[in-house]
């Protein structure tokens, strides 16, 4: 798929700008119940840091604007999520639910690696 080569950076740029949108509604949901309501109740300290993460990373992350930095701090985000909240039902995402957590750990870590790239506010 040798034609896909012409459209690596505008398809890097989209990875990182749905990946920033996706993860702000995690935010949202825990501050404001939107678009859907946080299922554990009220926030304790560790969900809203998580939070407000989700909230200014995810938004950093989309508009491209301190990216390397605020990836690097999503990524870690969700390392920590990963262990603390799934890994310790199971060794294997599939049966522990983590694979979101995952998935949005190496993303923002390639994106950390990779920089803002095309359509970013920032370099």
């Amino acid at each position: 798929m040798k034609w896909l080569d012409n459209y690596k950076d505008h398809t890097y740029a989209l990875l990182r700008i749905v990946s920033g949108f996706l993860f702000i509604w995690h935010g949202t949901q825990k501050f404001f119940n939107f678009p859907v309501e946080y299922p554990f109740g009220s926030l304790n300290p560790i969900a809203g840091a998580a939070g407000a993460i989700e909230l200014v990373g995810g938004t950093l992350i989309m508009i491209g604007l301190f990216t390397r930095s605020a990836a690097f701090i999503c990524s870690g985000t969700m390392a920590v999520a990963y262990w603390m909240a799934h890994g310790t039902k199971s060794f294997f995402p599939i049966a522990n639910g983590g694979e979101i957590a995952a998935l949005y750990c190496f993303i923002f870590l390639f994106i950390a690696a990779r920089g803002a790239g095309l359509w970013s506010v920032g370099k």
